[in-house]
């Protein structure tokens, strides 16, 4: 790239020496951010409805965040992951008191994917098989066991993946070819489909079904009512763990506290991550006293350089203060029948939105040529993202093949009534001009 008008070579430094890890980078110098804005270097304010990577639930630089961040870092940050500290055990305490059942022992990590790793070694250990069953547009992580139960992306050119991956169709209440006669998804006897083709494949060693709630980078797929339920009896019957990744959809983003708790069902592992740090790494894995102590008795290792670091756990239990006194699980809920309706309103208006769907503050758009085809529109989806990008508003889009461009939306929990409107106003204003 070339050097802008002031000599700065900042772009062509960063094609020079930076890897690129997925995509393109946006095409703005961010300097800072503060609440539901990040700001370029121009002193350009954009409106962030991603939640930086679909994460900071409270906003950018929460006062609050910051102040335990400033006080933890200039007494307790780091220690030996053999070391405990009161932060990490008192949220083991916290968490176990919020989680439904009796999801009560606890380990602290980094990052959603090292969390959902933790669960896979777990699932195998307690059960003594290795099998991992997931959706099949599923994003659980990049570290090997959770990038071989990722089938969204990434899966081509890296050699064979984990012995033992399988899938089950993801339930797309849109496009599915599973109909009851009224045409309505059928995605019961879609998933009795998937479990007799992965009884099928399957050697008999069925360890885990992890699953997202909402599956995010699929497309905003929201496992339909009833649906977690009926996949809980089915890992039961054939003696499988069933593990939920929470990572998105924690925290009260959905609406609910966690996102299984609208259907009544309680995993037998759950992992955290995202929205538990609002942005910064944070991550646990959750799990029952009988499974913990089965994988103890047999050995269990999972030692990484930042697990129980007091730090991190400061920052989560500040969260969940935030999110506790604030009651922002009410106002995702609220919050997220308005969005429901602008998207709505933007289906019936315009030929090229095909399906909204999602719950709470993390909802998407599906963009087509037309209703009536359902023909993915790719082209358009890039450009409405860079179109809207130039209003002031960041959103992401999720392209994957037959599936048209899906407009990922998931704004701060803390995001106001007027930057909401804002927002969908700027899609709509970014539809417009990228359909010409």
């Amino acid at each position: 790239m070339e050097t802008d008008e002031q000599g700065d070579t900042f772009w062509q430094d960063a094609e020079r020496h930076l890897i690129r890890y997925g995509g393109g980078f946006t095409p703005r110098v961010i300097a800072r951010a503060d609440g539901s804005y990040v700001h370029d270097e121009q002193g350009r304010a954009i409106l962030d409805f991603t939640s930086g990577q679909m994460s900071a639930v409270l906003g950018h630089s929460h006062p609050e965040v910051v102040r335990t961040v400033t006080e933890s870092i200039s007494t307790l940050d780091h220690l030996y992951s053999g070391m405990l500290s009161r932060p990490v055990v008192e949220l083991a305490r916290r968490l176990a008191a919020s989680l439904p059942g009796d999801l009560e022992r606890m380990q602290l990590l980094s990052t959603g994917g090292e969390a959902n790793e933790a669960a896979i070694k777990m699932a195998k250990l307690a059960t003594g098989r290795y099998e991992v069953v997931a959706l099949d547009r599923s994003w659980h992580g990049m570290t090997t066991g959770a990038a071989g139960a990722t089938f969204s992306a990434g899966r081509h050119g890296y050699g064979p993946p984990p012995v033992g991956n399988l899938t089950l169709p993801a339930p797309d209440a849109y496009r599915s070819p599973f109909r009851q006669p009224d045409g309505s998804h059928d995605w019961q006897t879609e998933l009795d489909y998937g479990f007799a083709t992965l009884d099928r494949q399957s050697s008999g060693s069925l360890a885990a079904c992890l699953v997202e709630p909402i599956l995010s980078s699929g497309g905003i797929l929201e496992l339909p009512e009833g649906y977690l339920a009926r996949l809980h009896e089915k890992c039961r019957e054939r003696g499988m763990l069933l593990v939920v990744d929470e990572a998105q959809t924690g925290l009260g983003r959905t609406g609910t506290m966690y996102a299984v708790e609208r259907d009544g069902v309680v995993p037998d592992i759950i992992t955290l991550s995202k929205t538990l740090g609002a942005g910064l790494p944070v991550a646990v894995v959750v799990t029952t006293a009988e499974i913990e102590e089965r994988c103890h008795e047999r050995g269990h290792l999972f030692f990484t350089t930042h697990s129980s670091d007091p730090l991190a756990a400061a920052v989560a239990l500040t969260v969940l203060d935030v999110v506790e006194r604030d009651d922002l699980t009410q106002r995702a809920h609220d919050l997220g029948k308005v969005l429901a309706e602008r998207l709505l309103d933007l289906r019936d208006r315009h030929e090229c939105v095909g399906d909204v769907r999602g719950r709470g503050l993390l909802q998407g758009v599906e963009l087509v040529t037309d209703k009536e085809s359902k023909t993915p529109a790719d082209a358009l989806g890039r450009a409405v993202t860079t179109a809207a990008l130039e209003l002031g508003l960041h959103i992401n889009i999720v392209q994957l093949p037959g599936l048209g461009g899906v407009i990922r939306m998931a704004p701060p929990l803390t995001i106001s009534d007027d930057d909401l409107h804002l927002g969908i106003d700027r899609l709509e204003a970014a539809i417009v001009d990228a359909t010409g």
